[in-house]
């Protein structure tokens, strides 16, 4: 598959970049880097059309000076653009996310991640914060979905915090194929990489539903979910702003979901609720 890269130059960095980085992946673009002066962006040439960026609202706004330029990149060379970029993270005291070719660090959870066009590094807030919420619940046992699992990163972590089963789905290919050698890499035996949409949720239950994804679409899921979580179940949704938490909220509270703590990264939200 040939994806096109557009390098984009954000003043002010924050939170422009952020803002950014959500406007376009409304309109398709598949995964982010984010760099000193802003981020790379990219989405697969066959689903650009002329006039894509007039609709993001961002780039005709007289509050920040955006510059970019794009370029072509093809499959075989996308290893050594995101090589270029992709250095480890650390989450708390106790995980590290890094590349195959990072050296491994002595930490309780080492994560390994090649991600290949798919977003889910631990570099970006959302999918951070995420982390952290793993990292501070109970997964003993648990059985998990995550849902839009780009990397599998999310549903790694559970793992190695315990959970069994877990359900990874991403509807884009790219994404379930990137999460299928992901999941072998880090030696995990108890996830299922499925592609698809929450239609594959008919029927299901789960103890945790993890959704990092965007507001629009966790508003129209947030009724599958809670159909799908057992009796006091939680549910981690992140992918929105802070000014969509009571958008969110209401939405979740009208299903029977009820809030129970958020973490905040740069404006962006990554909140917990508990089925009622």
């Amino acid at each position: 598959m040939t994806y096109l890269e557009f390098d984009f130059k954000v003043k002010p960095l924050a939170p422009g970049s952020d803002i950014l980085i959500a406007q376009l992946g409304e309109v398709g673009f598949e995964s982010f880097v984010e760099h000193d002066s802003g981020f790379l962006a990219y989405i697969p040439e066959k689903d650009f059309r002329d006039g894509l960026l007039k609709e993001i609202q961002l780039l005709s706004s007289s509050d920040f000076e955006i510059d970019w330029s794009s370029k072509t990149i093809t499959q075989q060379n996308w290893n050594s653009e995101w090589e270029k970029n992709f250095h480890p993270i650390r989450v708390g005291n106790k995980c590290v996310v890094r590349a195959p070719f990072h050296e491994k660090e002595d930490v309780e959870y080492d994560i390994v991640i090649e991600p290949k066009m798919s977003f889910g590094t631990g570099h970006h807030e959302t999918t951070h914060m995420m982390l952290e919420h793993i990292l501070n619940h109970d997964f003993k046992n648990k059985s998990v979905l995550d849902m839009g699992c780009g990397t599998g990163i999310l549903a790694i972590l559970a793992e190695m915090r315990g959970a069994n089963p877990i359900e990874a789905i991403d509807i884009d290919n790219w994404c379930y194929l990137n999460s299928i050698e992901n999941v072998e890499r880090n030696n995990c035996t108890h996830i299922k990489v499925y592609e698809g949409n929450s239609a594959l949720l008919e029927g299901k239950k789960f103890d945790v539903i993890i959704a990092n994804i965007n507001r629009n679409i966790l508003l129209d899921d947030i009724p599958k979910y809670e159909q799908c979580l057992n009796a006091t179940g939680l549910l981690f949704l992140s992918g929105f702003y802070k000014s969509d938490l009571d958008m969110i909220s209401s939405k979740c509270d009208a299903h029977s979901l009820q809030f129970n703590r958020n973490l905040e990264r740069n404006n962006w939200i990554a909140a917990v609720y508990r089925k009622r």
